[in-house]
């Protein structure tokens, strides 16, 4: 499987990219996808709210099951990718094809960017799934 070296983790399987302007861009990773097969609907109605490190901030359903989606650091929701948004792109299944890059859910302005420092890195991350 595929972990980006650019990239933070979390134990419940997001994945973190701190941008050079200071936000950050979260997702799940290819590992996560692949546990939940073809995914078919993700809801984030958290924009604009502030969500503590480790609180739901959406959830991913796929044909097999649901899954809560958790901040990996706290902040402010910016942006739900609008690919994966039912009233624009509707294309959730982007999470499948490109979970690093085109699949992309939230964007967020970290409230407490000392807590990125906390994640796992890619080789902690691999170490975790085995």
């Amino acid at each position: 499987m595929n972990f980006p070296e650019n990239l933070k983790y979390t134990k419940e399987h997001e994945w973190l990219l701190l941008n050079e302007d200071g936000t950050a861009t979260i997702g799940i990773t290819e590992f996560a996808q692949s546990e939940l097969g073809d995914i078919v609907y993700v809801e984030v109605d958290t924009v604009g709210e502030t969500i503590e490190a480790d609180e739901i901030f959406g959830t991913v359903e796929a044909v097999k099951t649901t899954s809560d989606l958790f901040m990996p650091v706290s902040g402010e929701i910016l942006e739900f990718n609008p690919e994966l948004d039912e009233a624009q792109g509707d294309n959730p299944g982007t999470i499948n094809t490109d979970p690093y890059s085109t699949g992309w859910i939230v964007k967020i302005k970290p409230t407490d960017p000392a807590q990125i420092d906390d994640l796992l890195s890619a080789e902690q991350y691999g170490e975790l799934i085995g």
